[in-house]
């Protein structure tokens, strides 16, 4: 039969199972939203207040629920406020597909208003992009960006459709969705390697990134660990990966990882890599990581394998297809001595410490959790309060912390916690600071206007705290540009947007006005008040091995 690009485009969307788009319109992309118009009962489309937060909002839909995340946007402008999201998406491993839609192709090339060349923008930053020149490959090219989009390392897949091809008429088919590949690449030999490898350790233990969660891999690691004895720590990206509550589980590593987490990758003879990639936030001075261990690195995408950390042993797959493959192979063995001296540094630095400056951050987000209704998700915005709320908040379950890891991009969390509530019909708690909360706060009304249970939790220090902290650290205390004292008034802010609003000034009024909070059924602030010299702790200074940890500082 034959339709307009516009109507092929949506049919192919409904081909992919999307149920939920994010965006905004303008004078090139009015023909899909004018087809979408006509596809309103069955693709329901969710309309910020800028492109920007529309790219996170299907970012963190994706995160949530595993689908990929779809964003329209219109040309010129339009488009380049998708690249922030789109970045993030990107830097973490995120299958979100971008339909941008072009000026005429008559117009392409000569400056022609709001035009942008928005495929050389975004190539740096997509896995892959496309700009459809022919109706006779538009089909097929919205089915590749989906396939591409969920094939091995996931990731944003841009697609740019010049407006007269959403308009043009074309023969449409419908067909089922190409199938996705893990690009598995390793062999039987590489699995009886690292089976040996493991078989042969005396203090294994488990580095994890969000590649587990990417790949659905959490019972066949959750298996390996409890069969080889391992301790487990989690990368940023990684929390929920493994059950926090479980005994093995040594914290987050890193920069504001654990002090135990640090202490095992010091001291381990065999460092299992699963799904992630070596951060420098997570190795800091990658000569002084892990110099006791051999490395076994797990990933999808070869070219991480040896990019960061030299790796002795490699496999080159999908997490969930290697793990499953190992498993049989590895003999299992109890903790020995090993697990006696994880289980001592843990006893010695507690997991969830907070230092003797972030005792009421951690108390505040302990009390927002025990308020938060059951199944409750938790987004994340960028500074100290994401650091707090990954060493505090203990997840037990994949695709409940959601955070920009990679970009670190402060405004992230509002549109995320939209995606992630639209995607599931669940409660989502955004942890933010007050300096993010100002990047993306007009959004509240979008939560308002299509009613999404999301909840806003600011930890108000009037500064812009992980900024400060390392003026206070590292330059004399020179607080250049990082005192805010913003005079917002957070309740009625919340008030004017339509939304509810509570302002906690001090821990004396904390429980209280939380339970109040959670009560209620539609968009929620909570602005909570805070000390500025609030510090993020542990910390590992820049250029440090982990071992360097530093625990406290006299505020």
């Amino acid at each position: 039969m034959k339709l307009s690009g516009a109507q092929i485009i949506m049919e192919c969307l409904k081909e992919q199972g999307v149920d939920t788009v994010f965006g905004f319109p303008g004078g090139t992309a009015l023909p899909i939203y004018d087809a979408l118009y006509k596809y309103r009962h069955e693709i329901r489309h969710i309309l910020t207040c800028h492109e920007q937060h529309a790219a996170h909002a299907a970012d963190g839909y994706a995160r949530a629920t595993g689908k990929t995340g779809v964003v329209f946007s219109t040309s010129g402008p339009g488009a380049t406020n998708l690249v922030t999201g789109i970045a993030t998406a990107y830097m973490d491993s995120v299958p979100v597909v971008a339909i941008t839609v072009n000026v005429e192709m008559k117009n392409l090339g000569k400056d022609s208003f709001q035009e942008i060349d928005i495929t050389g923008v975004t190539s740096p930053i997509t896995k892959h992009n496309m700009i459809v020149k022919d109706m006779a490959r538009l089909a097929d090219s919205i089915r590749l960006a989906f396939q591409i989009a969920n094939s091995g390392r996931k990731g944003p897949v841009l697609v740019d459709i010049p407006k007269d091809l959403t308009m043009r008429e074309a023969e449409y088919a419908s067909a089922v969705p190409l199938p996705v590949s893990h690009h598995n690449q390793f062999s039987n030999q590489d699995i009886a390697a690292a089976a040996r490898a493991v078989n042969e350790s005396e203090r294994p233990f488990l580095y994890v990134g969000g590649g587990v969660i990417a790949s659905g891999a959490e019972r066949e690691l959750f298996e390996l660990a409890k069969k080889i004895g391992a301790p487990v720590t989690t990368t940023l990206m990684g929390i929920g990966a493994f059950p926090q509550s479980d005994e093995r589980y040594t914290g987050m590593i890193g920069m504001h990882g654990t002090k135990t987490s640090a202490m095992c990758a010091t001291h381990c003879d065999l460092l299992i890599a699963v799904g992630a990639r070596f951060s420098d936030r997570v190795t800091s001075d990658r000569a002084k990581f892990a110099k006791q261990a051999k490395v076994l690195h797990i990933d999808v995408d070869p070219a991480e394998i040896n990019k960061n950390i030299a790796a002795q042993y490699e496999v080159t797959g999908n997490a969930k297809d290697v793990l499953a493959a190992l498993l049989p192979e590895v003999k299992a063995k109890k903790g020995g001595e090993w697990g006696k001296q994880v289980q001592a540094w843990k006893e010695r630095y507690p997991i969830y410490r907070a230092g003797k400056n972030a005792q009421y951050p951690k108390k505040i987000l302990e009390t927002a959790q025990d308020c938060a209704p059951e199944g409750a998700l938790f987004t994340t915005e960028v500074g100290q309060h994401q650091m707090w709320a990954a060493q505090f908040l203990k997840i037990e379950h994949p695709r409940e912390f959601i955070t920009s890891g990679g970009l670190g991009t402060m405004g992230f969390g509002l549109g995320a916690a939209i995606g992630a509530a639209a995607g599931t019909g669940r409660r989502v708690v955004n942890i933010a600071g007050d300096g993010s909360f100002h990047m993306n706060l007009q959004e509240i009304v979008t939560a308002v206007k299509y009613t999404i249970p999301v909840t806003i939790l600011v930890l108000n220090n009037n500064v812009l705290g992980m900024v400060r902290q390392w003026q206070k650290l590292f330059y004399e205390e020179r607080y250049s540009n990082t005192t805010l004292n913003n005079p917002t008034d957070y309740v009625a802010l919340a008030r004017a947007f339509g939304a509810k609003g509570f302002h906690i000034p001090d821990k004396t009024e904390l429980k209280g006005t939380m339970e109040q909070a959670f009560r209620e059924k539609g968009p929620v602030v909570i602005a909570c008040d805070i000390h500025e010299d609030e510090n993020v702790l542990p910390m590992v200074p820049g250029g440090r091995g982990l071992d360097e940890i530093i625990m406290e500082l006299n505020r």
